[in-house]
C-alpha cells in the first residue's frame, strides 16, 4: 500500500515507523527539513520538504498513484486543504485528518466533511481521544492501562503485580485452571523493560506488569484475583484547562456518576474560558505545582488527580506532588514514552500518551482486513487488534489449535453472535466472528494475512 503522511513529527513519525516496518511504502512530507531528514535517516521511508497543502508537493510526494493520505500537520486548516488538494486534483481514495479545534468537530457541522464538500474520510480529534482515554483510566483506578473492545463487552487491563497478589509465581496454566469461570487471559508480560507474550507454563513475578484481555462483566472478579481493590471516583482534580483539560472535564460533567470535578489553570484566559464553557466544574486561576493551592483544591481528599497540561515534565512534578499529598490516584499526561520508565519510581499511578491514542486511531482505518479496533500498547512494541472474520480468512472454519499463530501473538477474545468467549483450543473461529488479537509489532503482517486473504478497505 501507498501511504502519504503528512506532518513528520510525533504523530506522524510514530505512524511511519508502524507503516514502514510493515514493507508498505511510505512517504513523508514535512515544510521542516530537519523533520524529514530525521525520518528518512531512521525509518525506510521517502521524504518531500515542503508544505502538504501544496499541489506540486503532494505530485512530488507520488500522489497520483497513492492509496491513502494521512493529514497530521500541526495546522488543521493545513490538514484539511491537504484532504481537499488530494481528493480533487489526484483522486486519492482515502483521506485522514487529524483536527484538533473543537469547532471543526461540533456535530451540528458534520456535513463539512461529505465528499461533495469537503472529502475528509476520517477525522481524529486528539482532545476527544485523550478525554475518552481519562475516562477510561479512572473507570478502573487500579490498572495503568486500559482499552475497551468488542463493543464494551471486553477490556484490556494493565496490572502491575505485587508481593502480596495471590498470583504470583504460578504457572499461566494452572491459573486458568484455577479460575475456570473467569473470562480472562494475560496476553502480554513486561518485565526488565521488556515486553513478550507469555506461554501456558510462563510464571508472573513481582513487579511485572502485565496485560490482562477480560469479559467487562468479570473486572471486578480480576481486580480480586489480582489483589487489588476498585475505589470509587468521586472527587477529581484537573490540572490544566487547556483543550485536553476541557475536554476531560465536560467528559466528567456527562458523566452518569456524579462526580466533583475541580480545575486548575494557569493561563488566567484559559481559566476564564473554562470557567464560561463549564457548568459544574469549579475553575481555580494558578499554578497546579503551587502547594498552597492544591491545598484549596481539597487535593488530600481528592480520589483522582489528572495533570494534563501541555509540559510532560509539569505533568510528571505535579503527580508526585499530588501524591505526596494524599491523592490516592495519579494520572500524568505524558507524550514523550522515554519518560514511562519513571512512572513506577516517582509513584505516578498511570498516564495517557496523546500520539499513541491518536496513532491507535489512525491505524485502525489503515490496517487489512475488516478490522474494527486498534490499540498500541508501549512504545509501538506491539498491538491489540480486533477484526471481524471474513470467509476468505485462514482462521474462518479453524479450531484455535490447528492456526499457526507466531510466537508472539496470543488471541484475548473470541466473540460469537454477540458473547465474548474466553479462547481455548477446540474453540472454533467462523466467518462474521469478532476476534481480539495481541501481537508483538514484528508479528502484524501475519496477523494481517490471517485476517485477510486480498486487501479489503471496509
Amino acid at each position: 500500500m501507498k501511504v502519504i503522511i503528512c506532518g513528520a513529527g510525533q504523530v506522524g513519525w510514530q505512524i511511519a515507523r508502524h507503516l514502514a516496518s510493515e514493507a508498505n511504502d511510505v512517504t513523508v512530507v514535512d515544510n521542516n527539513p530537519d523533520l524529514v531528514r530525521r525520518a528518512t535517516d531512521t525509518l525506510d521511508v521517502q521524504g518531500v520538504t515542503g508544505f502538504a497543502s501544496y499541489p506540486d508537493v503532494l505530485d512530488r510526494a507520488g500522489a497520483r498513484d497513492a492509496d491513502m493520505v494521512i493529514a497530521a500537520t500541526y495546522s488543521d486548516e493545513v490538514n484539511m486543504v491537504t484532504c481537499q488538494v488530494a481528493h480533487s486534483v489526484f483522486s486519492v481514495g482515502r483521506k485522514i485528518a487529524r483536527l484538533r479545534s473543537q469547532s471543526y468537530l461540533t456535530a451540528i457541522y458534520s456535513d463539512l466533511y461529505r465528499r461533495d464538500h469537503l472529502p475528509i474520510d476520517v477525522v481524529i480529534s486528539p482532545e476527544r481521544e485523550v478525554a475518552e482515554a481519562a475516562m477510561k483510566r479512572l473507570s478502573v483506578p487500579a490498572a495503568f492501562d486500559t482499552e475497551t473492545f468488542m463493543d464494551g463487552k471486553a477490556k484490556i487491563l494493565g496490572f502491575v503485580v505485587d508481593e502480596e497478589s495471590p498470583i504470583v509465581n504460578t504457572p499461566l496454566r494452572q491459573l486458568t485452571d484455577l479460575f475456570s469461570t473467569l473470562r480472562a487471559i494475560v496476553v502480554g508480560v513486561r518485565r526488565d523493560g521488556t515486553l513478550f507474550a507469555p506461554e501456558a507454563n510462563d510464571q508472573i513475578f513481582p513487579g511485572d506488569s502485565c496485560y490482562v484481555f477480560c469479559h467487562s462483566d468479570d473486572v471486578q472478579r480480576l481486580l480480586e484475583v489480582m489483589g487489588k481493590s476498585q475505589g470509587r471516583q468521586e472527587r477529581v482534580v484537573i490540572v490544566g484547562g487547556g483543550n485536553v483539560g476541557l475536554a476531560v472535564a465536560k467528559e466528567l460533567e456527562n458523566s452518569p456518576n456524579r462526580i466533583r470535578a475541580k480545575m486548575i489553570e494557569r493561563s488566567r484566559s484559559n481559566a476564564e474560558q473554562a470557567a464560561s464553557e463549564l457548568e459544574r466544574t469549579i475553575v481555580l486561576h494558578g499554578d497546579g505545582l503551587d502547594s498552597a493551592l492544591l491545598a484549596e483544591a481539597n487535593i488530600n481528599r481528592a480520589d483522582a488527580m489528572l495533570a494534563v497540561t501541555d509540559d510532560d515534565k509539569t505533568n510528571l512534578l505535579t503527580a508526585v506532588r499530588a501524591k505526596a499529598a494524599g491523592c490516592n490516584m495519579v494520572v500524568a499526561l505524558v507524550n514523550d514514552p522515554t519518560l514511562v520508565e519513571l512512572m513506577d519510581p516517582l509513584g505516578v499511578d498511570a498516564y495517557i500518551n496523546p500520539r499513541a491514542t491518536t496513532v491507535s486511531s489512525i491505524l485502525r482505518h489503515v490496517r487489512h482486513g475488516r478490522v474494527r479496533e486498534v490499540y498500541s500498547i508501549g512504545d509501538a512494541e506491539a498491538e491489540v487488534i480486533e477484526a471481524e472474520v471474513l470467509s476468505t480468512s485462514p482462521l474462518a472454519g479453524q479450531k484455535l489449535r490447528d492456526v499457526d499463530f507466531p510466537e508472539g501473538v496470543l488471541v484475548g477474545a473470541v466473540m460469537k453472535n454477540g458473547e465474548v468467549l474466553r479462547p481455548h483450543g477446540s474453540l472454533r473461529v467462523d466467518e462474521g466472528d469478532v476476534v481480539a488479537i495481541f501481537t508483538m509489532n514484528a508479528d502484524i503482517p501475519e496477523v494481517e494475512r490471517l485476517l485477510q486473504v486480498s486487501i479489503d478497505y471496509f
